[in-house]
C-alpha cells in the first residue's frame, strides 16, 4: 500500500469562494495567533506551550466578541492548522528546520479536511458547510476503490484554486526488473549526465523569462502599497512566478520518471544543496535547475516501482578520478570540462567520467557496503603514490556494470 496525494484545480462558485476564503484567513489568524502565544510564553516564563494547550486557547478565542466569526467556518481546518504548528516546532527543536513564521496574506493559504469535514460521494467532493461539490477538473482519475482520507484546499499567490486528495492506494506499482543501471552527474549546463553517455538539457525555465519577471517586479515597486493597481500587478508577477514554477516542475516529473522506468539502479550523489545556493554566483542556476527536488522524486519513485535508488557521499572526487586507472587530480576547475589523465593518458569528458565513476562508487556501496569518505578520497601530493580507488570492490563492481 503507497500513500499518494493527487492534486486538480478546481473553480469554486463566488459562495463556495467566500466560505473558502474566509476558511483560509480564519486558519491563519489562529496558526499566528498560536505561535504569538507560544513565543511569548516561552520569552516571558521559559514555558513550551504544546498543542493542547493551544487547543483550549482556541476554545476560548471562539468565545471571545470580536473573534466570534470563528464559529461560522469550519472547526476542523483550525485545529489542524494548531497540529501543523506543533509539527513545525518537533521539526525546530529536533534541528531539521528553522523557527516557524507567521503566515501572510499574499502567500495565498491552504486549509485541511480530514474525513469528519468532507464527504466523498459519488466521486464528488462535498466540504464542510458547503451545499455543492467543487467544480473539480478531473485531468486524471483516482485509482479504482479509493477513497480520500484527507482533502487540502489550496490557494496559490496568483489567485488559482487547487485541491489535493490523500489516498492510500493498494494497487501493486512495481515495475518488472531489469539489468540497466546507470550513474548520474547532476550539473548546470546539462541538467544531468549518465555513465551511458546520455545528456539531458537543462530547460533553465527561469532564464526564458527573467526579462519579463524582471519588469513586472519594477512595475509592482512603482505602485502605492494595498491599492487595487498595486494588487493586479502583484498578481501578474505571481502569474510569472507561477508559469516558471509549472514548467520546472513539469520536466522534473517527466524525467524522474524516465529514469525510474527504464533502470533498476540509479545512483547519484548526496548533494547538499542549501550550502551550494550560498555561492551567489551560481545561486540562481542551481536553484533553478532543481537538484534536490529531482533527488526526492528519484527516491519516493524508486520505493514505488521496485527500483533502487543508492546515494554516494558527497565528498566522493567523481570529476577529478579517471574512471580508467583511478588516478585522482590534485585540482580540476570548473571550466575545464575535458582533461587527460596524466597516469594512464586516457581522455575524459568531464561530466561522462564523473558519471561513471559515480556509477562504480554507488554499485560497491549498493554491493559490499562500502562506503565514501573524504579521508580516502584526497588526491596524493606530488612525488607519492598515485592513489588508487577506494577499494578492489568498485572496480570489481565495475566489471559487472
Amino acid at each position: 500500500m503507497v500513500e499518494k496525494a493527487y492534486k486538480f484545480r478546481f473553480y469554486p462558485t463566488s459562495q463556495q469562494e467566500n466560505l473558502l476564503r474566509r476558511t483560509l484567513g480564519c486558519v491563519r489568524l489562529i496558526y499566528n495567533k498560536a505561535l504569538a502565544a507560544r513565543t511569548q510564553a516561552w520569552y516571558e516564563r521559559q514555558e513550551r506551550v504544546g498543542y493542547a494547550q493551544t487547543s483550549a486557547m482556541l476554545t476560548n478565542w471562539k468565545k471571545q466578541e470580536d473573534l466570534k466569526f470563528l464559529t461560522e467556518v469550519s472547526c476542523v481546518p483550525l485545529q489542524q492548522g494548531l497540529r501543523h504548528l506543533q509539527t513545525a516546532f518537533t521539526n525546530f527543536f529536533s534541528k531539521r528546520a528553522r523557527y516557524p513564521n507567521f503566515k501572510k496574506k499574499r502567500n495565498g493559504g491552504s486549509a485541511e479536511f480530514t474525513k469528519s469535514a468532507f464527504k466523498w460521494k459519488d466521486g464528488q467532493v462535498y466540504l464542510a458547510k458547503c451545499a455543492e461539490p467543487l467544480a473539480i477538473r478531473w485531468s486524471r482519475q483516482l485509482p479504482p476503490g479509493c477513497v480520500p482520507s484527507t482533502i487540502t484546499v489550496k490557494l496559490d499567490p496568483s489567485g488559482r484554486w487547487s485541491v489535493c486528495l490523500r489516498i492510500n492506494d493498494t494497487r501493486d506499482l512495481k515495475l518488472k526488473p531489469t539489468k540497466k543501471q546507470v550513474g548520474i552527474d547532476l550539473g548546470i549546463t546539462n541538467l544531468l549526465t549518465t555513465s551511458d553517455g546520455e545528456t539531458f538539457a537543462n530547460p533553465k525555465n527561469l532564464n526564458k523569462l527573467h526579462k519579463k519577471l524582471r519588469l513586472a517586479g519594477k512595475s509592482l515597486s512603482r505602485k502605492t502599497k494595498g491599492s487595487n493597481n498595486y494588487q493586479k500587478a502583484r498578481l501578474k508577477l505571481a502569474r510569472i512566478h507561477a508559469k516558471v514554477k509549472d514548467s520546472r516542475l513539469d520536466y522534473t516529473h517527466k524525467l524522474t520518471t524516465q529514469l525510474i522506468r527504464e533502470n533498476q539502479t540509479v545512483v547519484v550523489e548526496d548533494l547538499a544543496v542549501k550550502n551550494m545556493v550560498k555561492n551567489h554566483k551560481l545561486a540562481r542556476a542551481i536553484s533553478d535547475a532543481n537538484w534536490g527536488e529531482l533527488v526526492r522524486q528519484l527516491e519516493y519513485k524508486a520505493e514505488w516501482y521496485g527500483r533502487e535508488l543508492v546515494k554516494i557521499d558527497r565528498y566522493f572526487p567523481s570529476s577529478k578520478r579517471c574512471s580508467e586507472c583511478g588516478y585522482v587530480l590534485d585540482k580540476l576547475p570548473l571550466n575545464i570540462r575535458e582533461w587527460d589523465c596524466p597516469e594512464c593518458a586516457a581522455h575524459h569528458d568531464r561530466d561522462i567520467n564523473a558519471s561513471i565513476n559515480i556509477l562504480a562508487a554507488g554499485l560497491a556501496v549498493s554491493v559490499c557496503g562500502a562506503t565514501v569518505r573524504p579521508e580516502g578520497s584526497k588526491s596524493p601530493k606530488a612525488g607519492a603514490m598515485k592513489q588508487k580507488a577506494p577499494s578492489s570492490d568498485v572496480k570489481e563492481s565495475r566489471a559487472v556494470s
